[in-house]
């Protein structure tokens, strides 16, 4: 899990802790579950810090983290403070883009009119509020659908490999979930580090990681990435589902696995701890690594990812785009699998 889900614990978009004249349309959670929990509201426009601006949400981007927020899967986020019975912070959404309409006295590095791009609290809405040092600009070129997916997926992308995989030029990286929001990413971010890329994904969804820049393809379905004899310098698991015995067998002697995704894990911790474990466990007997990565929230990655953008070695990798009031649906096909990169929620 990143912890870009530590955003939604501090969502200002709760009516009925932002009571205000003003109004604004936001998708609302009245409780855990599925996407039929999801409703429209008229709710208070929230109410911004010292240190945050407010946004007028032009487009929000779907990640894991708002599904999980959803849903309260695994468990032990409700005892990490996210609310035992029901979403503490009911308005969904992390990912943004809009335009700046309000700033904080503490506020130094953004105006009024600032187009931003990065992790708002509450986003699925007309307006958001965000932390100044977790926004970018937008650069002109790009679209607010486009930089609307760069906020959490993009920099989970970036870090786990350049942080917790110290990814190098020439390596043999290995992408488990290359399909995903932040397989996408890590496709051509590696690639971008001059990495040789090898993508696991279904048949399905081959063309999409090759147009990212893979140099290989693995069909999970009809092939084995750890039963073909080669080996992995860096491994990004994103999807959660590959026993440690298995990623080590792929693994180079000296190589790295990094822990991305969890979503095939139980009902109680799901499959964020219990890998991870198993893995600094091993380190002490092993030449192999495990890492489990925490995202770090910062603006200085998100211009990071925009100077990429702008230089052609990462396009933002939209599927489709929903209205506000589709929240529903996006989240039904998120949870089905029905999604080659990412989805926008548009706001305009």
């Amino acid at each position: 899990m990143s912890a870009a889900i530590d955003a939604g614990m501090s969502l200002a978009g709760n009516a009925g802790a932002a009571v205000e004249q003003q109004r604004m349309s936001a998708m609302v959670a009245g409780a855990y579950g599925s996407a039929d929990v999801l409703h429209l509201q008229s709710v208070g426009r929230p109410r911004i810090g010292d240190a945050e601006v407010l946004v007028r949400v032009r487009a929000a981007g779907l990640d894991r983290a708002a599904w999980h927020l959803m849903t309260g899967k695994p468990y032990l986020l409700r005892l990490m403070g996210f609310g035992l019975r029901r979403p503490k912070n009911p308005v969904m959404g992390l990912e943004v883009s809009g335009t700046v309409v309000e700033v904080g006295a503490k506020v130094t590095r953004l105006r009024v009119g600032d187009e931003v791009l990065g992790i708002g609290q509450g986003t699925f809405a007309e307006f958001a509020r965000a932390r100044e040092d977790k926004l970018a600009r937008k650069p002109a070129a790009l679209s607010f659908e486009q930089a609307a997916v760069v906020g959490v997926s993009a920099l989970t992308a970036l870090q786990s490999l350049r942080d917790a995989g110290k990814v190098r030029a020439g390596q043999r990286v290995l992408i488990i979930g290359a399909s995903g929001g932040v397989g996408t990413y890590a496709v051509q971010i590696a690639k971008a580090f001059g990495a040789e890329v090898t993508a696991v994904c279904s048949a399905a969804k081959a063309d999409l990681a090759r147009s990212m820049g893979a140099d290989h393809v693995v069909d999970y379905a009809r092939e084995d990435f750890a039963g073909g004899g080669r080996r992995y310098d860096l491994i990004l698991d994103c999807a959660g589902n590959s026993k440690v015995s298995r990623l080590r067998r792929a693994l180079a002697p000296e190589g790295t696995v990094v822990f991305v995704g969890g979503e095939h894990g139980g009902p109680i911790t799901g499959g964020f701890f219990s890998r991870p474990l198993i893995g600094l466990a091993l380190m002490p007997f092993v030449r192999q690594r495990f890492a489990m990565f925490q995202s770090k929230e910062r603006f200085e990655d998100l211009e990071r990812l925009v100077e990429l953008i702008e230089a052609g070695k990462v396009v933002p990798p939209i599927d489709r785009v929903y209205p506000l009031h589709g929240v529903p649906d996006a989240m039904r096909d998120l949870e089905a699998g029905r999604v080659r990169g990412k989805m926008v929620i548009s706001v305009q």
